[in-house]
């Protein structure tokens, strides 16, 4: 286990501070006129079939508006069949204390390292900038790992865009199973899914909040982009404005947070496959996991499951 930091300041406070002054800061960026209804989003779901059951895979957005939604009938309908569903981590685990205090020892530093030790100058100068332009300071982030603060970054931007992190499509199905009584469970652990992004290279880490701070309107047009991609069920936009840029830039990140875990659930998603009897599953996971030759989707085809796009509104994928 790895030895952290005993006097580094809570990271609750300033991931939060971080996240409010992101949303101050592109506010202006993301507000736009109201939008006439939309119809539902076009769904990124697949059914994977074997002899006597069947997986739904539905492609989430973590974060999601109140206009995206009634979901689409075939959404609805692949619910209605699920017996049980499934999600990257089980839901409780999600609200327990502890994995906030997970959350809080993976985003520090080792060996004495701190922001200072790895951030560039450069890198260090427009992150300052961007903190005193909203009252705060680079101090406050000093015991916080790189990783952590881009997370916040783009929480920020997600709020100040309308997105809200109870309206995205995993914890509506969370709170849909748990008014129908369905069981739940988890593809990893709150454990699993922390050491990828802890485990991921500073460098990288870097490139990623750098190329935020560059830009951050450019980085706020991107956000919506990629949910116009998401809302249209656009598997090639998505899988190269998300996926393709992600191999290609922040290779090592790209095995740890998306192949390496996909690959680890492929096992649970046969069992359930396997399993006697017809009960159907629907399994829920961020859409990355599920798109291009690295994703579930092209695994499972590729282990000879009969694999087809349900969806009314698109050519069959």
């Amino acid at each position: 286990m790895r030895m952290r930091h005993r006097n580094r300041l809570n990271l609750i406070g300033p991931l939060l501070l971080f996240a409010l002054s992101a949303t101050a800061s592109f506010g202006a960026l993301a507000k736009a006129p109201a939008a006439a209804a939309a119809p539902p989003p076009v769904p990124l779901l697949w059914k994977v079939s074997d002899q006597d059951n069947a997986v739904y895979l539905l492609g989430s957005f973590h974060l999601l508006k109140t206009t995206d939604y009634p979901l689409a009938e075939e959404v609805e309908a692949a619910f209605e069949d699920a017996a049980s569903l499934v999600f990257e981590v089980e839901p409780s685990e999600l609200t327990s204390p502890a994995t906030m205090a997970k959350f809080q020892s993976a985003a520090g530093y080792e060996n004495g390292k701190s922001l200072s030790t790895v951030l560039p100058e450069d890198v260090k100068a427009r992150l300052a900038a961007l903190l005193s332009a909203s009252g705060s300071s680079i101090e406050q982030m000093e015991t916080t790992e790189p990783w952590a603060i881009s997370l916040g970054m783009v929480m920020g931007m997600a709020q100040s865009a309308g997105f809200r992190p109870e309206q995205g499509l995993d914890n509506h199905f969370i709170r849909r199973a748990a008014e129908a009584g369905k069981p739940v469970a988890g593809l990893e652990t709150i454990d699993t899914q922390v050491a990828a992004m802890d485990g991921t290279p500073h460098s990288e880490q870097v490139y990623s909040l750098n190329k935020l701070l560059e830009s951050p309107q450019e980085a706020v047009r991107e956000l919506l982009d990629l949910h116009q991609a998401w809302r249209s069920g656009d598997v090639e936009r998505l899988d190269g404005k998300m996926r393709k840029e992600m191999q290609t830039h922040t290779p090592v990140s790209y095995r740890m947070i998306n192949l390496d875990r996909n690959n680890a659930w492929l096992p649970q998603i046969e069992k359930r496959l396997s399993a006697p009897g017809n009960d159907n599953t629907l399994i829920v996971v961020g859409s990355l996991h599920l798109i291009g030759e690295d994703g579930v989707v092209e695994k499972l085809r590729a282990r000879g499951y009969r694999v087809e796009r349900i969806c009314s509104a698109c050519a069959e994928g």
